[in-house]
């Protein structure tokens, strides 16, 4: 790791000054596999603390997160735990794609991050952002940058006076191929100056 954080530093002195001023970002890790894809799709638009509480209400439901018991759950059983129809509608289709072997979490390790993201995009209801979060919260992935997450838009604005997907593109470019670690720094800034860790 200080490696990574000597290279970004070396590389972009606003993230060296957060490291300085803030320590090290917590590197998450989650769980492969169907149930944290779940979780990413109920923390679309969301905060995480709310989608957090309907993960566990729907695992307290339906006693585990499996992709038959997705499957089964009536619009009732959703609904009782906060899920939208919407997003209903995106969980039931994951757990379909599942079932009939569209999509096989356990062969991801050995895929290319394009096979991976040419997968879960088949998914309804899923886009760039949901699949960035798995690759970086799952499988680790270690050059990859969210900027469709509100939070690493809105600090790139205020740290780098930028505007537009472009000169974001081009200032995480500036990161490769740590981009994930530099996004849990901004992520780190970000909760920081907001007093939420």
């Amino acid at each position: 790791m200080q490696y990574t954080i000597d290279f970004l530093g070396s590389k972009d002195p606003i993230l060296k000054d957060i490291l300085i001023a803030f320590g090290h970002p917590i590197i998450q890790k989650r769980d492969e596999g169907f149930a944290s894809m779940c979780h990413i799709i109920l923390e679309q638009q969301v905060s995480i603390e709310s989608a957090k509480a309907c993960f566990v209400k729907i695992q307290n439901r339906l006693q585990e997160i499996t992709p038959e018991t997705i499957q089964n759950a009536t619009d009732e059983d959703l609904r009782y735990c906060g899920v939208s129809r919407q997003k209903s509608s995106y969980l039931k289709d994951l757990a379909s794609k599942v079932l009939s072997n569209q999509i096989d979490f356990e062969t991801f390790p050995f895929k290319t991050e394009q096979e991976i993201r040419a997968e879960l995009i088949t998914i309804k209801g899923v886009g760039n952002w949901s699949i960035e979060v798995y690759l970086m919260f799952c499988l680790q992935s270690p050059d990859i940058v969210p900027l469709g997450d509100i939070a690493i838009k809105n600090t790139l604005k205020e740290l780098y006076n930028c505007q537009t997907h472009e000169e974001m593109q081009l200032i995480s470019d500036n990161w490769k191929p740590y981009r994930t670690f530099a996004s849990f720094t901004i992520w780190h800034y970000y909760l920081k100056k907001r007093k939420k860790i």
